[in-house]
């Protein structure tokens, strides 16, 4: 079995360590470190990358690398390595800030280099210091500003890889989805490594249905790798093969009637907005018959704005 560095930080097996990875400075010049927990099994096996944090403000996904280590989940795994990293975006998670102080996205970054913004600082060191010693990685999200998004995997559809851990993974619903560039999983895909991406939640609040389902999936990875014992059975999920979409009309209050996880049918009246000063009232009616996998909190919308993600054309999967 052979050994691997990180961050130029040698794991023998059985061993589990802390490696601190540098990537910049605060103002005051307190140094920023990327914290990565590694565990090593006696016994070869895949290794597998975990994190959370990409968009500092994503708790939920931070929330499931953190109870994961918290639990001793990774401890005395019977076989492999985990590479842990509960929190990869540390400026924006001190900030409450999906970005960096530059105000540059780390998942729109890689691969980064080594002298650029922030964001492409954060990308390097994680494209060349860690993803060359991973097999496969999970990456943990949460919907993005006021947006909720129901338990979900994202994966490429055209990497049979990818295909094969979403549907290990058994979330209650799976989404193909293209690799965006500048992505993690973009990067790790040109190096022939598959992610997959969970999206749980909403951001700056926890939620314990997100983090149950984030915690239960990755269970069920690591009991197919033969890393554990035991893990949850799965039952079925729904795969999205079409996705849409459905945005405000008109600027104003907004009411969601319908929320993600809910059946909607097409026409029916999923939400409301209102004029703040009484005079008029306009439905929001949806598109499709299809599932609702995310949806708008904000009170307050503009006319444009994503008011609920509506998959359709949906195919269901037994996974028992």
């Amino acid at each position: 079995m052979n050994d691997f560095t990180i961050n130029k930080t040698t794991i023998l097996p059985g061993e589990q360590k802390i490696v601190q990875m540098n990537v910049a400075r605060l103002h005051s010049g307190t140094k920023i470190n990327i914290q990565i927990h590694v565990y090593r099994s006696q016994q070869p096996g895949p290794k597998i990358l975990i994190l959370g944090g990409v968009h500092g403000d994503e708790i939920n996904g931070i929330e499931i690398v953190r109870k994961s280590i918290e639990s001793g989940l990774f401890k005395g795994i019977k076989r492999g390595s985990i590479i842990a990293i509960p929190i990869v975006n540390i400026y924006g998670f001190l900030n409450f800030s999906r970005d960096l102080p530059d105000g540059k996205d780390v998942n729109r970054s890689f691969p980064g280099t080594k002298r650029g913004s922030l964001a492409s600082r954060v990308a390097y060191a994680i494209s060349k210091k860690v993803l060359p010693a991973v097999d496969f990685g999970i990456d943990f999200h949460t919907g993005g500003a006021s947006r909720y998004n129901y338990p979900q995997i994202r994966y490429s559809p055209e990497d049979i890889k990818a295909i094969d851990l979403a549907r290990t993974f058994a979330p209650p619903f799976l989404i193909p989805s293209k690799r965006l560039a500048g992505s993690l999983r973009r990067e790790a895909g040109e190096m022939d490594i598959p992610i997959i991406v969970f999206e749980g939640g909403q951001s700056l609040r926890l939620d314990p249905f997100s983090i149950n389902e984030g915690i239960n999936g990755l269970k069920r990875i690591m009991y197919s790798a033969g890393m554990i014992n035991e893990a949850p059975k799965p039952n079925q999920a729904i795969i999205f093969n079409r996705k849409k979409w459905i945005r405000a009309t008109r600027s104003g209050m907004f009411q969601w009637i319908r929320q993600s996880g809910d059946s909607v049918e097409e026409g029916e009246i999923i939400g409301v907005i209102n004029d703040p000063y009484g005079q008029w009232t306009v439905d929001v009616p949806a598109s499709c018959n299809g599932k609702l996998f995310g949806h708008n909190n904000a009170p307050v919308v503009n006319q444009g704005d994503a008011l609920f993600h509506i998959g359709y054309n949906e195919e269901i999967v037994d996974l028992i």
